[in-house]
């Protein structure tokens, strides 16, 4: 990885940005990161969230923040703010959901009896897609829990990923990248271009591997480094700081781009 002072942010266009030690310093939304959403929104600089968490938080960003879209369940549910009207979009069709649903959920249900103290995380009750089990948020599984629920889930052919908080379950061929990649074809009429410049992507665990892999401009929030020996796909480049201050320091570096360029225009 390379630090941000080198990455080329003068041309970007849109901020996409994973949630949970992202935007969040120790699980919360800081007003200092909200300004500097805000302030991306002032300048036309559109943002898109991009979460493992539930269907029902993604509706309720995207009424509540300042932000173009919400992509929540790890790709499988999609929020689109078009003016005033909130448009909502599933990655497959209602009978395949419901299939993969009721298969996921006996799936699920097996790896927490396997696995002493798993949970399912509170929030699972707003899910429609997948299903979270709580290793870090409420629970205290740790990495080694972790690492034992996605191999029993794996093993039954059951996508599992971690995020910064949860491990995160679904049935289905989509993940973080298929969902922007559909929503960039959908929304904006475009797609991200093998040198990108446009878009830069923003994260810090294993379920934003898809993004860092496919966003030339992939940043990883300093707390990335934690889980950095087991990434196949890091990030591009680091930020100094964790967390929402780390995004922060993003902003920053985007808003000098923009009046250096103007500078030398």
């Amino acid at each position: 990885m390379l630090p941000l002072s080198r990455a080329d942010l003068s041309s970007v266009r849109a901020v996409f940005t994973d949630v949970d030690g992202t935007l969040t310093s120790r699980g919360r939304l800081t007003s200092s990161t909200l300004r500097a959403i805000e302030w991306l929104a002032r300048l036309e600089v559109p943002v898109v969230l991009v979460s493992g968490r539930p269907s029902g938080w993604g509706e309720c960003w995207v009424r509540q923040l300042p932000v173009a879209g919400v992509i929540v369940e790890n790709g499988g549910v999609t929020y689109v703010k078009r003016g005033d009207e909130v448009h909502k979009r599933y990655a497959e069709p209602e009978r395949v959901r419901r299939s993969n649903r009721a298969a996921l959920e006996r799936h699920v249900a097996a790896a927490l009896a396997k696995v002493k103290g798993a949970a399912l995380s509170m929030d699972s009750a707003a899910t429609e897609v997948d299903l979270a089990i709580d290793y870090a948020e409420q629970s205290s599984l740790g990495p080694r829990g972790a690492d034992r629920i996605e191999a029993f889930l794996h093993a039954r052919g059951v996508t599992a990923v971690r995020s910064s908080v949860h491990v995160n379950c679904w049935l289905g061929p989509f993940d973080k990248r298929s969902a922007v990649d559909q929503f960039l074809r959908a929304e904006w009429r475009t797609r991200l271009a093998p040198k990108e410049r446009r878009f830069v992507y923003v994260g810090d665990s294993f379920n934003d591997q898809p993004l860092f892999k496919a966003f030339p401009l992939s940043v990883g929030v300093a707390n990335v480094r934690a889980v950095l020996d087991r990434l196949e796909h890091p990030p591009k480049f680091v930020t100094r700081a964790a967390e929402g201050k780390g995004f922060g320091e993003v902003v920053d570096a985007i808003a000098r781009a923009r009046r250096a360029k103007r500078g030398a225009a």
